[in-house]
């Protein structure tokens, strides 16, 4: 395999795994009792003194933030535009108590490319559904879940924040049950029957683990890491690939919006480096188009470009 193409990540580049986790499990727990309790209204108040907190004191994200939003506008950001980008990210994780909980009449949730869902669900074959940390990917899952739209799994490492994690969890177990963790002996095969029996397992293409085999894509107009996972996941099981952004649009307005993205991957043994690239830049090519539609939707606070 051509190590232009294909690196492998080490622990001292990707960072994200060992940035410290910030918030207690009490504080979740505050807020969340603040959301059911008193109400969105009063909960949303709270992002704003939560917001300027973590502005000043999360040096990591804040500097990541104002590279990406450089990067997304073309000139620099100010601290406005960098206090937005968390504030939605906040407004984000606080809607997913509600969501969690099942509460979907307190949001306007528009479906785009639905048809295509359908038709995957007609066929009664399973796919990849393949998304980003842009936006939202809670109200997938929660509509997927809990109203049944769609049976749906999730390859999700649940190791790193552990404590939102658990508190997330707690608010719903069905939605928890849903999780397959990766780097498991068995995870392949559980991958593989979910999707015989019909499900679409959902994974996220734009976090490199350690270890993770990637490909250098242009991003933004940068070259970036991106893992090729999803892509040799696809390949493997044979099954069509949907791409999915969740996009948070203010207030109680969210869009989901889905894209076909290939009707089966399969890659040549001799280009097979080089077409995984292919594959890795076609996806960065979409993402890219999803977060220019929403700027502070993109939640990956850590040095992307590094």
């Amino acid at each position: 395999m051509t190590s232009d193409v294909l690196e492998t990540k080490s622990s001292e580049t990707v960072r994200w795994t060992g940035l410290p986790e910030r918030g207690t499990l009490a504080s979740l727990q505050l807020i969340a009792w603040i959301a059911t309790h008193i109400g969105r209204w009063a909960a949303r108040l709270l992002l704003y003194p939560i917001t300027a907190y973590y502005v000043m004191t999360s040096c990591a994200a804040r500097r990541t933030s104002y590279e990406y939003l450089k990067q997304m506008r073309g000139y620099p950001a100010h601290w406005w535009h960098v206090f937005r980008h968390f504030h939605c990210f906040a407004a984000t994780i606080l809607d997913r108590v509600y969501l969690l909980r099942g509460e979907f009449q307190r949001f306007d949730v528009k479906l785009h490319g639905k048809e295509i869902l359908h038709r995957r669900m007609e066929s009664g074959k399973g796919c990849v559904l393949l998304g980003s940390h842009l936006g939202s990917f809670e109200v997938l899952r929660a509509l997927g879940v809990m109203q049944r739209k769609f049976p749906l799994k999730v390859l999700m490492d649940a190791t790193h924040n552990q404590n939102i994690t658990r508190f997330l969890d707690a608010l719903n177990p069905v939605i928890a049950g849903t999780v397959i963790a990766p780097n498991r002996v068995d995870t392949l095969l559980t991958i593989k029957e979910s999707l015989d029996a019909g499900f679409f397992v959902g994974t996220l293409g734009d976090r490199v683990s350690n270890e993770g085999k990637t490909a250098q894509c242009q991003f933004l107009g940068r070259s970036a890491a991106f893992p090729v996972g999803p892509i040799v996941l696809a390949a493997m099981t044979h099954r069509p690939v949907i791409l999915f952004f969740g996009l948070y649009r203010g207030g109680n307005r969210y869009e989901i919006y889905f894209e076909h993205f290939a009707d089966e991957i399969t890659l040549d043994r001799d280009r097979r480096a080089e077409e995984i690239q292919l594959w890795m830049q076609r996806y960065a090519e979409r993402l890219e188009y999803y977060a220019r539609l929403a700027p502070y939707n993109w939640f990956n606070f850590y040095p992307f470009w590094d």
